[in-house]
């Protein structure tokens, strides 16, 4: 029997070596279009049915998949089309928005959570509501009593104003810088009134549409609560 060569493996062996290799390395491609060629012999057929081979990627082959093989010729790799830069930007664009939605329906569980704890029920609901709109409520009758008092003000210049045959230019400065003063704070306190019952329908739109969304959120609790006690 022939001896082995130190530093030689017999041909079954080599051969077992390369094939092993190879299917470890089979399906291995590159990551990104721009990094470092993988060592081997590219391999495709062009769009006109030619097949081609080179030691780096083959630009004929840039739309389709290219083969990179062994030097014993089993595969390596398996390198997809090279992505134009348009191309390149649009699957940016698609990961961009799938993560945007990812990180939107996580929020909008977060604020789901957060709006239970809140409102674990329909009167703790209606309760704020109240709450909310009775403080609007509150600074309305505030400012109609400021109103009230203006009213007052204002009938005792006009009174004052008659002894000038109600000609304000003949009135005093005083007298003048009162009669404006009130004006102006009447109309202040009609804008505020008319701002708060905008609030008002603000806050009711608000609760309303929570309500809702807490519907929703309740019922699917009682079902997972009934899911749970059943035997």
């Amino acid at each position: 029997m022939k001896a082995v060569g130190r530093g030689l493996l017999p041909g079954w062996l080599l051969t077992g070596a390369c094939v092993a290799l190879g299917l470890l390395t089979t399906g291995h491609a590159l990551a990104q279009p721009g990094q470092q060629p993988i060592n081997g012999i590219y391999s495709c057929t062009d769009a006109h049915g030619r097949k081609l081979r080179s030691d780096r990627p083959i630009p004929q082959c840039n739309d389709r998949e290219q083969t990179v093989l062994n030097p014993s010729g089993t595969v390596r790799a398996r390198v997809g089309p090279t992505m134009t830069a348009q191309e390149r930007a649009e699957v940016e664009a698609k990961r961009r928005a799938e993560e945007e939605e990812k990180a939107s329906a996580l929020d909008e569980r977060r604020r789901e959570r957060a709006l239970l704890m809140r409102y674990p029920s329909r009167d703790v609901h209606d309760k704020e509501r109240a709450q909310a709109l009775a403080q609007v409520a509150d600074v309305v009758e505030a400012a109609r009593k400021r109103i009230e008092e203006l009213q007052a003000e204002r009938k005792k210049n006009t009174a004052e104003l008659e002894f000038y045959q109600g000609d304000i230019n003949k009135a005093p400065p005083v007298l003048r810088r009162q009669i404006e003063h009130v004006r102006q704070n009447l109309e202040s306190q009609n804008r505020f009134i008319q701002a708060q019952e905008g609030e008002r329908q603000r806050i009711n739109a608000r609760f309303d549409e929570e309500l809702v969304r807490l519907r929703e959120l309740w019922q699917a609790q009682e079902r997972l609560s009934g899911a749970g006690t059943r035997p």
